[in-house]
């Protein structure tokens, strides 16, 4: 097995309160963010080769930013240098990406005006055996969903596995395309591809049966991640495995279990449920780096779903972009919510 490469754009998540204490205070956290670095990140963490691949400005903040990413053990030789931006999101404390208060600030950089051609995609793939990127990065403009098939074109031609996370940002798609004009081009090269059944409509035009969700039963649900299973694996041949993500708001808390369907199959994770979070941000990329983690080591789908749900739901409790969690804190979360 060789590297596994995550593609993206590193962002800087800025965090303001709700009441305006920063401005009192002088002072307004941020993070190290996007979703494809906190999969590349947490894959790192849990001991594996892992590359990300972006696009930052040649200058002291990237600089920084790169050795931010190195010090966690994250290869970044393949990183590109242009342009005069990183990109910013602002989104305040403990809200959701969904969340209509998040403010991308994006437009101009170094990612954003990435065009075929800059990337030398056969040098890149050099020793890598998965490639990974979301639907956040064709959400920026034509231009880098065009980047993102001309690497999947050879991804596939160099029989590396391709993961995809469905990842639904209502506010990125301002360029004159609907998800389902682009994605379902981008998920005929993927093996893995994850989500949820309400984004598999969106973006890969995928029936949506309204009265299996009425009430948001979990046995209705795990009918609906079969059905949603099956229609993406007709649609998408080369594709072999989805998954689907169940999070919903409970009390201050949430309420969380996913599926995995393969083969005819559907394994369906334990359910999480707790009164109290701290931050909603990475926590679908952290399941993402799950299944990739048990994929990579060929574990039981059993497991894979289990460890890759475990530690999607730690990241709840973590304030930050990217899990902190190690293999063993995971491990010992399985066991303490399976008693």
């Amino acid at each position: 097995m060789g590297k596994i490469l995550s593609f993206g754009e590193l962002l800087l998540r800025i965090c303001p309160d709700e009441d305006g204490q920063w401005l009192r205070d002088n002072n307004l956290p941020f993070y190290v963010g996007g979703a494809e670095a906190n999969v590349a990140t947490a894959l790192a963490l849990w001991g594996l080769p892992s590359a990300y691949l972006t696009a930052l400005p040649d200058n002291f903040v990237a600089a920084q930013l790169v050795g931010y990413l190195n010090s966690r053990q994250v290869q970044t030789d393949s990183i590109v240098y242009q342009g005069n931006r990183v990109g910013l999101y602002y989104l305040p404390k403990g809200k959701d990406l969904k969340n209509t208060g998040v403010i991308y600030d994006r437009a101009g950089s170094a990612y954003a005006d990435l065009k075929p051609g800059v990337i030398d995609w056969e040098k890149v793939f050099e020793g890598v055996s998965w490639f990974h990127f979301s639907a956040i990065c064709p959400a920026i403009n034509q231009s880098v969903a065009d980047v993102c098939e001309e690497a999947l074109k050879v991804a596939v031609q160099k029989n590396i596995t391709i993961s995809l996370d469905l990842n639904y940002r209502a506010k990125l798609w301002q360029y004159g395309k609907d998800p389902v004009e682009v994605m379902p081009t981008l998920a005929q090269y993927c093996d893995l591809i994850m989500g949820n059944i309400w984004a598999a409509n969106k973006m890969l035009d995928i029936p949506l049966d309204e009265g299996l969700i009425t009430n948001l039963d979990k046995e209705s649900l795990q009918e609906h991640a079969t059905l949603t299973s099956k229609a993406i694996l007709e649609k998408f041949p080369k594709c072999r495995t989805v998954a689907n993500t169940f999070r919903f708001d409970y009390q201050q808390g949430i309420r969380y279990f996913t599926t995995l369907f393969e083969a005819g199959t559907l394994y369906t994770s334990h359910e999480y449920q707790v009164e109290q979070i701290l931050d909603k941000v990475g926590s679908g990329d952290c399941f993402m780096a799950g299944l990739i983690y048990g994929f990579y080591h060929q574990l039981p789908l059993t497991e894979t779903v289990e460890f890759a749900t475990a530690a999607a739901f730690k990241k709840l409790f973590i304030p930050s972009d990217a899990t902190t969690s190690t293999v063993v804190e995971i491990n010992d979360t399985i066991l303490a919510y399976a008693n």
